[in-house]
């Protein structure tokens, strides 16, 4: 169990925040994975609160930075909502998740579907060059209820410099450019709709999408891959069952 401290924080909304921990050296991760965090236990002796989280920094970065909603009654984050820098966190050494490129097959195109702060492990994977190696375009979906909620829109635009990949946003709950869900917009961030043949699948997102989305890959032809089993898609499943 590793003791960390805050770095950075950042609130996007009255809903979503960001902070950044230091990283003890000794701390591995592969892009897309989620470690188990968390605070001590308010009592002495007490064992920690601990709830997995994904890592939203790569893991060549010397930070480790999370993304995280605020639930006023959340046994976690009702405290971690309000955290400072100076003050510690708890991570625990073992990483793990399907959401890595290793758990899908090589294509032509690698979608990354998000809503909400499911955005977090792909913001690992677009940091990744081998991400850019293994798959000629990649597109990063994020659907929110509101356009506040895009968090790292700026981060967005700095990566592009960099990296290559299309950044697709949706809002459900207000007047936007691009309004409803992701499932409205298909024919226009896809080549005439998801294709088995060149496309691969990353999603995450709340249980009702993530069920929405398997149901819909699997209907479709798409076989799910998971650890050591790569294959044509893959949602996080910790977050889901």
């Amino acid at each position: 169990m590793y003791t960390e401290k805050v770095t950075w924080v950042h609130h996007w909304t009255d809903k979503t925040f960001s902070f950044k921990t230091t990283r003890n050296q000794s701390f591995r991760f592969i892009n897309g994975e989620f470690a188990m965090i968390g605070l001590k236990g308010e009592e002495e002796g007490s064992r920690p609160l601990l709830r997995a989280y994904s890592i939203a920094s790569a893991n060549y970065e010397d930070e480790i930075e999370f993304l995280s909603i605020k639930v006023p009654d959340g046994p976690l984050t009702s405290r971690l909502q309000h955290l400072k820098v100076g003050d510690e966190i708890v991570v625990m050494p073992k990483t793990t998740g399907t959401l890595t490129i290793d758990n899908v097959t090589s294509a032509k195109n690698l979608y990354l579907l998000s809503t909400g702060t499911g955005l977090a492990p792909f913001l690992s994977i677009i940091r990744d060059p081998g991400t850019y190696e293994k798959f000629e375009n990649v597109i990063v979906v994020h659907t929110t209820r509101t356009h506040a909620e895009h968090t790292y829109t700026d981060l967005m635009v700095e990566l592009a410099e960099t990296f290559s990949f299309t950044y697709y946003d949706t809002c459900t709950q207000e007047d936007y450019v691009r309004k409803g869900r992701f499932w409205e917009h298909v024919e226009h961030f896809t080549d005439n709709g998801f294709n088995k043949d060149t496309d691969r699948v990353m999603v995450c997102g709340g249980p009702e999408m993530n069920y929405q989305c398997r149901d819909y890959f699997e209907g479709n032809g798409f076989i799910e891959g998971n650890l050591g089993e790569p294959n044509d898609f893959v949602l996080e499943r910790a977050f889901v069952d």
